[in-house]
Order: structure tokens, then C-alpha cells, then sequence
């Protein structure tokens, strides 16, 4: 049981290694590390959920060798995900930017929090106040009310 324990847990802590293939990996330890940073943060266009890091899709694949190559050719890191970006459009990124063009995708959750909260504020605001006690007068008028009501029936 404990072989089998060990063995799962060694198979989740992996699953990072899988996707990377030994045949991609950089021979510069320090070039490797930033590929590795840059795929990280890149969606695979397949899994559409995983990075291409962690991905076994082809086009995941075909992706961490262009971050290499385009690293071994002298790119920043910041021109290797603008290369990416132009290639592939922003959906690329498993971070989108803040800019424009993609504001109403940063801004929907607190839109949608501000207006809940200013429906959930009027819903209460509207709810039926709790009947108030009747003051000695109306008392009275009530029970008058009530006794002529049992003397017609």
C-alpha cells in the first residue's frame, strides 16, 4: 500500500515533467530556466486550461520549441511573448493585459458585485416593514369591531 501511495504521490508532483520532452530541453541551464518561465505563462491552444508547459499536445510542443528557438536566437523574454502574441492573438496569454480593448473582461466581476449589492440594497430596502403594535384606541376599536362581528353571526 505504501509502495503504491509513494508512487501516486511521485505521479502528481510530476506531471509538469511529462509534458516537456528530454529532446526540447536547452543544454544552458540558465536558457531552459527562462524557457520554462515564458511557458508557464503561455496557454496551450489545444488544452485551452493548461500552459504549454504542462501540455502533451503537438501544437503545445511545437510552441515550447518556438520559445526556445526564438531564445536561442537572442529575444528578450519580453519579445518572445510580443512574437507570440502578434503570432497568436492575446489568447495566447493565461494572463490577459489591463489595456482597452479587453477593460470589460478585468472589470465584469466588480460590475457584477456593485449591481448585486445595489439589488440586494433596494430588495431590502422594499421589503414590508414589521406591523407595529396598535395603541389604546385602536384597540378598543377593534375589539368593538370583533364583538359586533360574533353578535351578527
Amino acid at each position: 500500500m505504501r509502495v503504491i501511495l509513494a508512487f501516486l504521490t511521485a505521479l502528481v508532483f510530476s506531471a509538469t515533467a511529462f509534458a516537456v520532452q528530454p529532446d526540447e530541453v536547452l543544454k544552458d541551464p540558465a536558457m531552459e530556466k527562462r524557457a520554462r518561465e515564458i511557458s508557464v505563462e503561455l496557454r496551450c491552444l489545444v488544452c485551452q486550461n493548461q500552459s504549454i508547459d504542462d501540455s502533451d499536445a503537438q501544437l503545445a510542443k511545437d510552441l515550447r520549441l518556438l520559445v526556445r528557438e526564438r531564445l536561442v536566437a537572442g529575444d528578450s523574454d519580453q519579445q518572445v511573448r510580443d512574437f507570440l502574441v502578434q503570432r497568436y492573438g492575446e489568447f495566447v496569454l493565461l494572463k490577459p493585459t489591463f489595456s482597452a480593448h479587453n477593460m470589460l473582461l478585468w472589470l465584469t466581476p466588480a460590475l457584477v458585485l456593485i449591481l448585486g449589492g445595489i439589488g440586494a440594497y433596494t430588495a431590502l430596502r422594499r421589503r414590508p416593514q414589521p406591523a407595529q403594535a396598535l395603541d389604546d384606541e385602536e384597540q378598543k376599536a377593534l375589539e368593538a369591531l370583533l364583538r359586533r362581528d360574533r353578535s351578527a353571526s
